[in-house]
């Protein structure tokens, strides 16, 4: 097979068969879209190339930068094409998660650029917020930039849908899948592939999948960010569930190991997902001899149904968060003192307190108030008299043993009020007597008219 471009060899991914006796379905077949082996590695590389090419030959003759608000694939697969252009890239982001990630980036040339920000990802409807004010300077007719603009950009859903898609019928003899299953992200990938496979058969049923509050899945939004994407349409789905990172990591752990795929987390969401939705379908369809069951897709009475989901990319790139989430598999003791091992029941008992009587503890009794956002975040805004220690390197701390003495009252604050819940239940599970999680966090302290300090 030759080619006078890499970029030529976007696309046309396999369409992989999972062995039933790994998922154990009896009556539908399972399939990997294997994005993955896109050249520059993930399902982003397509969206890339098409959202650039339009612009690339006034950027050049410009000698424009490229610009992306991403900190992960679309960054990665742009910087690739800019450099093959002969023109700069610049990555603009809240926060770089995955640092294999952003050591690739500083190897391809590109600039990154952290902003603060309230959330991982861009919300738009938050116009105080330093990243949509970024995007909102991109956007202005006659900027000076090629911003390819993945979260509203319509060819970033077209890519999908001329090529995904079709490629996933074709592999299939013609026919849609009965189920498809799209961990959202830009919601690029899930909308374009979802057009198509509709317009073969109506009856298709689109699963979205997402992390769970407070959760983070490279490359996935959780529950509470999906909802801030432009390109993201409730009606492209039928259902939306959640996945949380250890089922993550278990389902890429199934891929990787029992069947040859060396796919990343996101992959493995989507796996773990899959499987779990079907499961009981899949009950339901022994035995069927007459009607179709309930949530079971319309069809030839007895035929096997299947179901397609896509494999993201590659494990090599999170191994990282692999080591901070499951240190065992890597060989490493498990971790100590870790928000990860806490129950769900732990972190709805730990205390929490709202702005007002946060404000009244701070007055009376000087608790320390740990911040544990980003530290461009904290710099832009943040409580007078508080620390910044980055809940990464809070975590860190943790493993170690209690912090603070036990005589030191602790106010936890975090944007939303999530991740501070869960390390004030750490902490008092670790035995400290007086730890409180600021509810709602900075954005609800900031809401109540409260002060706030900038650096």
């Amino acid at each position: 097979m030759r080619y006078d471009s890499i970029t030529d060899a976007i696309g046309d991914t396999p369409l992989v068969r999972i062995d039933p006796a790994v998922h154990g379905l009896r009556h539908i077949d399972l399939y990997a879209k294997l994005e993955m082996l896109n050249p520059f590695g993930s399902v982003k590389d397509r969206a890339a190339w098409h959202m650039a090419r339009p612009g690339l030959p006034d950027a050049v003759e410009r000698g424009a930068t490229v610009i992306e608000l991403s900190s992960g694939n679309t960054a990665k697969a742009l910087a690739v094409i800019a450099g093959m252009h002969g023109l700069p890239f610049k990555s603009v982001t809240n926060r770089m998660r995955v640092p294999e990630i952003k050591e690739l980036l500083l190897l391809l040339g590109a600039e990154i650029e952290e902003l603060p920000g309230q959330t991982e990802c861009l919300d738009p409807t938050d116009t105080e917020d330093p990243l949509t004010l970024f995007h909102q300077e991109l956007s202005r007719p006659g900027s000076p930039s090629l911003h390819t603009d993945q979260y509203f950009n319509v060819l970033n859903t077209e890519a999908h849908a001329t090529g995904t898609g079709p490629e996933i019928v074709a592999d299939l003899g013609g026919r849609a899948p009965d189920w498809f299953f799209a961990c959202v992200g830009t919601a690029g990938s899930s909308t374009g592939v979802a057009r198509v496979l509709r317009a073969h058969d109506p009856a298709v049923r689109v699963v979205g999948l997402v992390g769970q509050k407070s959760d983070f899945i490279p490359g996935i939004r959780n529950v509470d960010e999906v909802h801030e994407v432009g390109l993201f349409d409730p009606a492209t789905y039928d259902t939306i569930e959640a996945v949380g990172a250890d089922e993550a990591i278990d389902g890429m752990l199934t891929l990787i190991r029992r069947c040859g795929l060396l796919s990343g987390p996101t992959g493995g969401a989507a796996y773990h997902g899959a499987v779990r939705h079907l499961r009981p379908l899949d009950a339901e369809l022994d035995g069927v001899s007459g009607a179709d069951l309930d949530g079971v897709p319309d069809g030839e009475t007895g035929r096997r149904r299947t179901a397609v989901f896509i494999i993201c990319d590659r494990v090599e790139s999170y191994l990282s968060y692999v080591r901070e989430r499951r240190p065992e598999l890597l060989g490493r003791p498990p971790a100590k003192n870790s928000v990860a091992t806490l129950t769900d029941a732990e972190v709805r008992a730990a205390t929490a307190v709202d702005t007002a009587d946060a404000q009244k503890w701070i007055a009376a009794e000087h608790p320390l108030v740990v911040d544990l956002r980003g530290p461009f975040a904290y710099a832009a805004l943040h409580i007078d008299g508080s620390v910044n220690i980055v809940d990464e390197l809070f975590d860190e701390l943790l493993r170690g043993g209690l912090p603070f003495s036990k005589g030191q009252p602790v106010l936890l604050a975090c944007p939303v009020g999530e991740k501070s819940a869960r390390y004030a239940a750490l902490l008092t599970r670790m035995g400290h007597p007086d730890v409180r999680s600021l509810a709602g966090g900075i954005i609800a302290w900031r809401d109540a008219g409260a002060p706030l300090v900038r650096d």
